[in-house]
């Protein structure tokens, strides 16, 4: 005759091994199932990212706050003008750094006031790293406030709050100073928009790539 104690104690150790045997394998499982697969790290993620290097340290830039169409890109891009040219696209808010084979490098810009008044053909005269700004007469007219960095008082030292950003391109016709420029801004919102001053504005990371790809005399077409 068989002993129930034993029967049911080796029911009842047989049990929480089988027990502990089924979780440890639902725990393997769901370890395995719950894995987070390392974050793949957006293209643009070092395009955008610190330039601590700089003169004045530039952040990195956050990247939800733009849409993706509007950060740097090579791109297909059919244009009769010579490899080099800049065209500047006022009704999408694309600049284009025209390349070979049927190919172009495209920024996202912003456009002020100043960006929607001229078009034509010109050229780089020259180019600034950390420019001084020099607020237009006109815009002195409107913000009395800004005499201080008139032409006359010597104009706003290069900072991270100089509207003019990291760099700028001076954009000459004929030998004359259009007063238009390309220029970097810190103020990522405004890339894609129209804003109240200005010309063209580009990220910081971007103008910077553009000044050194671009020489003096480079066209520059406005469309």
């Amino acid at each position: 005759m068989s002993n129930p104690k034993f029967s049911r104690r080796t029911f009842l150790t047989g049990s929480s091994i089988l027990v502990a045997g089924t979780l440890a394998g639902c725990n393997r499982t769901t370890t395995s199932l719950d894995a987070v697969a390392p974050a793949t790290p957006s293209p643009y993620a070092k395009m955008y990212g610190p330039m601590p290097q700089e003169r004045f340290p530039l952040p990195g830039i956050n990247l939800k706050k733009i849409p993706e169409k509007y950060l740097r890109r090579v791109v297909s891009y059919r244009s009769d003008e010579k490899v080099g040219t800049l065209i500047v696209d006022t009704k999408r808010y694309f600049l284009y750094l025209v390349q070979e084979n049927g190919k172009a490098i495209r920024y996202g810009v912003g456009l002020g006031r100043a960006g929607f008044e001229w078009s034509g053909r010109a050229y780089v005269a020259r180019k600034a790293a950390w420019p001084t700004w020099t607020p237009p007469e006109e815009m002195i007219a409107r913000q009395p406030g800004l005499e201080k960095w008139s032409w006359k008082n010597g104009g706003m030292p290069p900072s991270l709050e100089n509207p003019l950003g990291a760099r700028a391109l001076y954009i000459y016709q004929n030998g004359r100073d259009t007063l238009y420029r390309l220029h970097g801004t810190a103020e990522t919102w405004s890339i894609g928009k129209a804003v109240s001053s200005g010309c063209v504005r580009l990220l910081n990371q971007d103008i910077i790539d553009l000044h050194r790809r671009v020489p003096n005399q480079t066209p520059i077409v406005v469309l």
